[in-house]
């Protein structure tokens, strides 16, 4: 598969870099500045979930999992870990190719130093994230969905609109990825805490606000 979609990429016009295992995939994905890493979970030595955990501690490249496991449990593990967009197999390539050119199609985001909600501190230069004194451990894909909302403070966001700007593809309406993804947010932001800030708006979707 991978001589398969380095000829077709090449084809488009990309310049494509492959690895046969998941060590080299690493080094390659450390080492080297690339646009985008399309990543197959199902690699030897180390499998792509784990290359992308160990990615994200120092890149965010965008990268676009490739794999045979199409259950929600298995989504969500790969979004978590920092995934920007999910293919399961068998695909077809121009929908791989289409998928590629949308993300490499993202304008990148507004940065700022800090982003403030009550007593919740958000630092996006080094991705820290407080409530008053405490430290609040975030995965990557936590990270970004606070980021979305934080920036977006008092707007009501739909499931489909945090899909389309966090993963940038969109799940059938009966899943419950963007449900899991932002209860397992709360329990770390807000749970603990008086002051809650997520909130659930019935039947719209969910918006950060201080409300107190």
């Amino acid at each position: 598969m991978a001589a398969y979609l380095r000829k077709g990429l090449t084809e488009a016009s990309y310049t494509v870099e492959t690895a046969n295992n998941g060590k080299d995939a690493l080094f390659l994905a450390l080492h080297e500045d690339f646009d985008l890493i399309v990543l197959d979970v199902m690699l030897p030595e180390l499998d792509g979930f784990e290359v992308l955990k160990r990615l994200r501690m120092q890149k965010q490249t965008p990268v676009l999992l490739l794999t045979a496991r199409d259950t929600v449990d298995d989504k969500v593990t790969g979004l978590e870990l920092g995934a920007d967009d999910y293919l399961s197999k068998p695909f077809a390539y121009a929908e791989l190719l289409a998928r590629i050119r949308s993300l490499l199609r993202r304008a990148p985001r507004a940065v700022r130093d800090t982003l403030l909600i009550a007593d919740l501190e958000i630092d996006l230069i080094k991705r820290r994230v407080r409530r008053g004194q405490i430290r609040v451990d975030l995965t990557a894909q936590e990270f970004s969905l606070l980021q979305l909302l934080a920036e977006r403070q008092g707007e009501v966001l739909t499931r489909t609109f945090i899909t389309s700007q966090i993963w940038d593809m969109n799940f059938d309406s009966d899943t419950n990825v963007v449900d899991v993804a932002v209860k397992r947010l709360r329990a770390k932001i807000d749970n603990a805490f008086e002051n809650k800030l997520l909130h659930t708006v019935r039947g719209m979707g969910y918006v950060l606000e201080d409300r107190s």
